[in-house]
């Protein structure tokens, strides 16, 4: 039987700008996304029949066809359906160690794996572009999974632009593992509460262009200064999502209140926060500081930092 196991990094928002609505329903945005070590473990094995299987460690993940690592095996074999019979289907086992439903597109980099994977052990010698674009087709993150590192990601988020790898930034993340914010309730919220100052000329792209305000954090990164990339840390959702989950704008505040802290801000649609330091001896300290505020057990806090690729062969 063939197997391979793939590593498949974490993310968080650097920056996130919505800017105006888009036909098919989702938003026009203007993000920054940087790939973290945390990461889950991916192992795929061939088998004798046309199946998909999926394996998990966490309770809270489905195993069936809403997991969207079953749903990219399911693409797979629906694109190449001469390499499935050729070479059989796939058992899926995730090692999960990337918190759910954290905003941290855990399910995106599982999906992503699983591309890799099937394109390995079905021989297929898909280009990373190639996988990118079946990836778009899964969830909006998946393209960014692959490619890892630092980009700019516009569109719906698939259309990726890459950026100077950062050098080594150490991040403390916090996520209450019983609290999940709805992504969709995420931006239909920000569409009712903020939609009057959407750009509506969409086809112009001079105004799209004029409408996006990342430049500031795109010269700290070229200029590779944690203080500033720090400082012009972005994300639209907070106006939505911290009024409504006071946990979540708790974890951000202390976080701020920590001596060593560059910066913080929640990533993605939340509920994890995230913070910036300079060292690993400092990300430890705030850890604990954070720790000894909440020692609430359902608090789940991580110390990972900024890598230069996305998914990975083991």
């Amino acid at each position: 039987m063939r197997s391979y196991t793939l590593i498949a990094p974490a993310k968080i928002n650097l920056y996130l700008e919505i800017i105006s609505d888009r036909p098919d329903g989702y938003h026009e945005l203007a993000m920054i996304l940087q790939s973290v070590d945390l990461a889950d473990e991916i192992y795929l094995q061939s088998l004798d029949t046309e199946s998909i299987c999926v394996k998990c460690n966490h309770p809270q993940v489905p195993t069936d066809q809403s997991n969207l690592a079953y749903r990219a095996a399911a693409l797979m074999a629906t694109k190449f359906p001469q390499a499935l019979a050729e070479y059989g289907g796939v058992e899926i086992t995730i090692n999960k160690h990337i918190p759910v439903a954290a905003g941290l597109a855990g399910g995106s980099t599982n999906a992503a794996a699983v591309l890799m994977g099937i394109d390995l052990l079905w021989n297929l010698g898909l280009t990373k572009s190639e996988l990118e674009e079946l990836g778009a087709t899964l969830g909006s993150d998946v393209p960014f999974c692959i490619a890892g590192g630092t980009v700019i990601a516009t569109g719906r988020g698939e259309k990726l632009s890459p950026l100077p790898n950062l050098d080594t930034i150490y991040i403390v993340l916090a996520k209450y593992r019983s609290l999940e914010v709805s992504t969709a309730w995420a931006y239909k919220t920000y569409r009712q509460e903020f939609g009057n100052s959407y750009l509506r000329d969409s086809e112009n792209l001079a105004a799209r262009a004029a409408a996006v305000h990342s430049e500031a954090i795109v010269k700290a990164i070229l200029n590779q200064d944690p203080g500033k990339i720090a400082a012009k840390l972005h994300n639209d959702l907070e106006r939505v999502v911290l009024p409504a989950y006071p946990q979540v704008l708790q974890l951000r505040e202390l976080f701020a209140s920590f001596t060593g802290v560059l910066g913080t801000m929640m990533s993605g649609s939340g509920p994890t926060v995230f913070a910036l330091v300079e060292s690993e001896e400092q990300a430890e300290a705030v850890k604990l500081q954070m720790r000894a505020v909440i020692p609430d057990q359902d608090l789940e806090l991580f110390v990972t930092r900024t890598i230069t690729q996305g998914v990975q062969v083991a």
